[in-house]
């Protein structure tokens, strides 16, 4: 079989890299790809980004199966030209990923559907959103309503900060298009899990847990970012919540979809906070998460590509997914000044080092191949994944890696996977 992965990203490279490990699988494309999906000898970059142009190399090249990695493709209709011309691709299409793309959207759908989520307020106008917050209880959280590359929410603890939020999206276009309508939403409190399902449109099967690091520095200190690290599974979610979790939030996105006349077939990627009233959804995704698709994957005890096929057909027949025992912890380098600005050009040196610790995998996100060299090309860079029996051994594999790479302004959290070390049990 041929499976085709559009993205450039971790999370694309991480996918590629499990969809090659199937028997079955003859050849796995990644387009446009990085500097690691070109270096892995069972993967091969197509330097194509236009979706009409790659559903014809699809087409010409028999691919089986194409897997859509980032949420823009998705939101830009990848699906619906895909299947337009009979390919097979697996991911919702552009009317069922406003799940993510708008997020007036997903809270409307939320309460249509009675999915537990935070109360909150749509504007369109600064003016409405500045007098909500005027009366709001604090803190309060604003969300750019559209895509804003995982830096579009801002839980504000005082007023000021709340209307310096909104001018900044609403009146400067901080994120452009995407804040020109704001969320106000209440502001949950508990630990935050995310939980990841493969649905068929019919179906949906849990395929694991992690916690991410959104924060660029230690102690969950400074602006978010599209996350600096992550840990697998979530020690917080049991049986019994998984189960709650499954019964209550995602058969019912499932259900929902299909009732409005959009089967969601695609990963649901359920961002929760565990509240003291149970699990409440504070975003969802339509796709894996980035670096929470580094370790997610990692633990998957088996192949990739058949699931995907069957759910991409609607045929999904499994109830589970094999999971393996091992912990898995993953440390995202980033480049100087990100999430602001970010640096490219800079050579990474000691990645092969860094692959050789066992138990270590390291994949490529902001990376392009120059001169012969890994460069960096983006503010998110590699993602030093650490695998082991417990959260202690995968935490320290992860910055052995982590120590033997450098570049010129490499900046990284030094506390990813700390939380999980309190309550480590399956």
């Amino acid at each position: 079989m041929k499976a085709l992965v559009i993205g450039s990203g971790g999370r694309e490279h991480a996918l590629a890299w499990k969809l090659a490990q199937g028997v079955r699988v003859d050849a796995v494309y990644v387009a446009p790809g990085n500097a690691g999906t070109a270096l892995e000898p069972r993967l091969e970059n197509v330097p194509i980004t236009d979706l009409t142009k790659l559903a014809q190399f699809a087409l010409d090249q028999k691919i089986d199966l194409t897997v859509v990695g980032p949420e823009a493709a998705l939101a830009a209709g990848a699906v619906d030209i895909f299947r337009a011309r009979g390919l097979r691709i697996f991911g919702p299409t552009k009317a069922a990923a406003e799940l993510e793309s708008s997020k007036a959207f997903a809270k409307a759908f939320m309460q249509r559907h009675a999915i537990p989520t935070a109360a909150y307020d749509v504007f369109d106008d600064a003016a409405a959103a500045h007098r909500h917050v005027d009366a709001a209880p604090l803190p309060i959280v604003v969300k750019a309503d559209g895509l804003a590359a995982g830096k579009g929410v801002v839980v504000a603890a005082d007023r000021d900060e709340a209307e310096d939020t909104i001018r900044a999206m609403m009146d400067d276009r901080q994120f452009g298009a995407a804040g020109a309508r704001v969320v106000l939403e209440e502001c949950l409190t508990g630990p935050e899990v995310s939980f990841f399902a493969v649905c068929d449109g019919q179906r949906a099967v849990a395929i694991g847990t992690a916690q991410d690091h959104k924060r660029i520095f230690d102690g969950d200190r400074g602006p978010n970012t599209g996350g600096m690290g992550a840990f697998a599974p979530s020690s917080l979610i049991d049986a019994e919540l998984r189960a709650r979790v499954q019964r209550e939030i995602v058969d019912p996105v499932v259900r929902g979809m299909r009732e409005e006349g959009h089967e969601y077939r695609g990963f649901l990627y359920a961002g929760l906070m565990l509240t003291p009233a149970g699990p409440q959804v504070i975003e969802f995704n339509v796709r894996l998460g980035d670096p929470e698709a580094q370790v997610v994957l990692a633990r998957i005890a088996e192949p990739l590509l058949p699931l995907l096929v069957a759910a991409a057909a609607g045929r999904l027949q499994q109830s589970s997914v094999r999971s393996g025992a091992d912990r898995v912890a993953g440390v995202v380098l980033a480049s100087r000044g990100y999430p602001d600005t970010s640096e490219s050009g800079q050579p990474i040196d000691g990645l092969d080092s860094a692959e050789a610790i066992p138990g270590v995998s390291v994949y490529h996100a902001g990376t392009a191949q120059r001169g012969g060299r890994v460069v960096t090309a983006g503010g998110r860079v590699l993602t030093v994944a650490g695998r082991g029996d417990d959260f202690a051994e995968a935490i320290a594999r992860a910055y052995a890696g982590v120590h033997k790479i450098s570049f010129d302004g490499m900046q990284f959290r030094h506390d990813i996977g700390r939380s999980a070390l309190k309550s480590d049990r399956p």
